[in-house]
This record gives C-alpha cells, structure tokens and sequence, in this order.
C-alpha cells in the first residue's frame, strides 16, 4: 500500500504545529503563545535528519524559537523576543536593567543581581527571560539563574545568564 507523501507532510506539520504550541502554552502562557504563533500559514519546522523531532521554528525565515532536546523547552530568538516585548506589557517576562549597564548587557555579559530594577515576579530559575533597559528597549536573552526574591533582595552574584546579546547577534 502507498502513502501518499503530500498528506504524511500535511499531518506531520499539523502535529507539529500542536506540539509547538502545547510547549509554548505550558512554558511562556496562553497570551504569548498567541503572539508568537499568530500567523500559523506562515509558521515553518525544521526537524532533526536522526530523530526527525522539531529543532527550529521559523516566521517567515526568521527564526522564532528553538526546541532544546535536553529538557523539551524553547529557547526564544531576538525576533521572538522583540515579537513578546512590542505586544506584551512590561514586566511580563523580562529583566529590566539599569541604562548604564546597557552596553555591557548588549555584548553578552551576565546581568548581576545589584543592576536588575524590577524583574516579572512569576519566573522561576532556568525559565527563559528577556533583558531590556529601563525604556524597554532589548538587550539580551538568557535564562535566570537564581528564584526572584533571591535576585531582590541580593547585591552581588549573577542573576541572568546571557545566550546573546543585540550586539553580537548573527540572526
């Protein structure tokens, strides 16, 4: 018996676009997961050769989010971030830093717990975050390091680890 491919590929991006979706609901919440995801016909999959499970999803050929096989989750992109930062208010998951650290942060250095001035209270460590100035405007994206009434209430050690940095981003 033969399986037409075209339909195969149709239901393999419909259960993929679910899966995308499930994750980003239960990682990020309902509301961000319908920004990320507004335009589902323009939404595109990149899988694995080996496992041909989800790596990368793609918007229009920018990159959106990144599926990390080690624990499930998404890490976000700069354009993911900026989708979230432009539709969602302040300071839903963000890290907002002092402006005169804002050059270091843009190259990739650590946020400390001393130059975060307010921080989204329903984060929990190893959750994705992003690190803007105190006029909202992007810095970085990473993943805090340490629970949020330990970033409040501390003066030294690294709050948020960065993945990258507006100032060296390559996408």
């Amino acid at each position: 018996m033969l399986i037409d491919p075209e339909i195969n590929m149709e239901t393999k991006l419909f259960f993929a676009l679910r899966k995308a979706k499930a994750i980003s609901d239960y990682q990020f919440g309902q509301s961000i997961t319908d920004i990320l995801f507004e335009d589902e016909n323009e939404i595109r999959f990149e899988f694995s050769k080996k496992t041909s499970k989800i790596k990368h999803v793609y918007y229009k050929d920018k990159l959106l989010l990144n599926l990390k096989p080690t624990n499930g989750f998404f890490t976000l992109s700069l354009f993911s971030a900026e989708k979230i930062i432009k539709n969602i208010p302040v300071p839903k998951l963000r890290g907002i830093v002092m402006n005169e650290i804002s050059d270091f942060i843009k190259i990739g250095r650590n946020v400390f717990c001393k130059h975060i001035t307010d921080i989204d209270d329903n984060l929990r460590p190893s959750d994705e975050i992003i690190v803007v100035n105190q006029e909202d405007e992007i810095l970085a994206i990473g993943k805090l390091v340490i629970p949020v009434p330990y970033v409040r209430s501390f003066n030294t050690g690294v709050a948020i680890k960065v993945r990258k940095g507006v100032g060296k981003s390559k996408l």
